[in-house]
């Protein structure tokens, strides 16, 4: 039941506090616990997933780099980015983390196909691309059967930073954004709509 999940919309806010309150929220979550998709953008950041490799940062950065605990390697957050973040108990919803992800990424899909753009899955590459450029990347944590972290879905924003990483670890992979695109919005506007689409997807 779509009903299952609060949605709090965040604003701009910091990473590593952010990420401290999904750990937290997990930690102290119950059985009753209601689901959360926390809608946000951050400023400046690079985060490197537990299995990241330094060197797929490939330039010197003034932006922070933070190691943290989702899957995956390195990716870039900055203004203009809608971020949506799962905090979900798999265990009710009768399906594991892999149908999660591929829900989410059906979310972006659908919602880019509602304005006319074609995007698609890449074997082997969680995240969600068009013409074989990133537009969403995807990255989860899994603990006692719940989820943090979640998808970023590029809308508006400055796309220079990704050219200092090897993003999400794949060597000159192109990313693009949506006003590239010709889908209107700002980041807000289209991570309210991502938050709709997630929870259609994920509660269906």
């Amino acid at each position: 039941m779509r009903d299952e999940a609060i949605v709090r919309s965040l604003g701009q806010v910091d990473y590593e506090p952010t990420w401290r309150a999904m750990q937290a929220f997990t930690a102290q979550r119950t059985p009753e616990t209601a689901d959360e998709v926390w809608l946000l953008e951050h400023p400046p950041v690079f985060t490197q997933g537990q299995a990241g490799k330094p060197e797929h940062l490939i330039a010197a950065t003034r932006v922070p780099v933070v190691p943290i605990d989702r899957g995956g390697q390195i990716t870039y957050h900055g203004p203009g980015q809608a971020v949506a973040y799962v905090l979900v108990d798999l265990r009710r919803r009768g399906y594991g983390i892999r149908e999660l992800v591929t829900r989410m990424e059906q979310a972006a899909i659908d919602l880019l196909a509602a304005q006319g753009v074609t995007a698609s899955r890449m074997s082997g590459a969680p995240g969600v691309y068009v013409d074989g450029a990133k537009i969403a990347a995807l990255g989860l944590r899994v603990k006692q059967g719940c989820t943090y972290h979640g998808l970023a879905l590029n809308v508006d924003m400055d796309l220079g930073p990704f050219a200092l990483i090897n993003p999400c670890g794949y060597a000159g992979m192109r990313v693009t954004q949506c006003r590239d695109l010709g889908v209107a919005g700002s980041s807000q506007e289209v991570g309210r709509v991502l938050g709709e689409r997630l929870l259609d997807t994920i509660y269906s």
